[in-house]
């Protein structure tokens, strides 16, 4: 098997990694946080201390960071990993950014005979761990020759949306667009229920089992009812997501009511100080309710 390397091992990523170690891929992990790499290399694989070491002799480099800018400094950092590629090895890109950005982040790397895909990821922490996300990914054919199977050993589902880069983020933007406003909705929801001194616990056992539930108010409530915000998917994320929903829209002048609204609530939670947490934490922007208590 081809030697893959992973960069970046949060709550996506390090479940993208164990997925290709458990299915036999010699693997190569690098996370700038002090020891992660070290911690995870543990049961198998090589800690690298940059992406540059990261990606030498690697036929695919995975990228799993938080935006464009961490991207940017993946590839073209002090200990970037363009310079150590091989030429026709290819970069997969998987975070949430500007499709325009990955367009022309893909004619980069041609210039530098390296190959590109365009793959933002969703499904979450435990679907990465499991092998089960879902990768949206456009690119050149001789780029998914090379890396389908890497893909394919992470995810339950690879679509293929195109032969340019940019498609695939244009897909996750809208992705982002309804996880955004329905883990807005999801709160404001929960909020109301809360203020009207509705027990929580039965609220949330009456909608996840009604036409009102969605997969967000299922999957985050019970961050609400535990009163636990870590942080799986952040505040900040929602910020920085749906302001490339409103982005993309500006641009051909249409417009997302609802998504400018659920920008504005990630926003006023981000600016109470609630930016690293959990992104249910949307749910404290609400006045005059007693939100569950820690063990209460």
């Amino acid at each position: 098997m081809s030697t893959v390397g992973l960069v970046g091992l949060g709550a996506m990523g390090r479940g993208m990694a164990g997925s290709l170690r458990r299915k036999g891929y010699p693997l190569r992990v690098c996370d700038a946080r002090a020891g992660v790499a070290q911690d995870f290399a543990r049961e198998g694989g090589v800690a690298c201390a940059t992406p540059a070491e990261a990606a030498a002799g690697c036929a695919v480099l995975v990228s799993v960071v938080v935006n464009s800018a961490q991207t940017e400094e993946v590839l073209f950092g002090e200990h970037g990993a363009a310079a150590s590629m091989a030429p026709g090895s290819v970069f997969v890109m998987c975070s949430t950014v500007d499709p325009a950005w990955s367009a022309c982040m893909e004619g980069r790397l041609a210039d530098l005979g390296l190959l590109y895909l365009d793959a933002p990821i969703s499904g979450g922490a435990a679907r990465a761990a499991s092998g089960e996300i879902t990768v949206m990914a456009a690119g050149a054919a001789a780029a998914f020759d090379r890396a389908g199977p890497i893909l394919d050993a992470m995810a339950a589902k690879v679509y293929r949306l195109g032969d340019q880069a940019g498609a695939g983020s244009k897909v996750k933007v809208i992705n982002q667009l309804l996880a955004g406003v329905h883990i807005a909705a999801a709160a404001e929801a929960m909020a109301l229920g809360l203020r009207e001194g509705v027990d929580a616990a039965a609220l949330y056992e009456v909608i996840t089992h009604s036409a009102g539930n969605s997969w967000m108010f299922e999957n985050r409530m019970p961050h609400v009812l535990a009163a636990d915000y870590t942080p799986l998917s952040a505040v900040d994320i929602f910020v920085k997501d749906l302001g490339l929903v409103l982005d993309l829209a500006r641009a051909s002048k249409f417009p997302l009511p609802l998504s400018s609204t659920a920008h504005q609530m990630f926003m006023q939670a981000s600016s109470a100080g609630h930016g690293k947490e959990d992104d249910s934490a949307v749910i404290k922007i609400f006045p005059g309710i007693e939100l569950p208590r820690r063990g209460g």
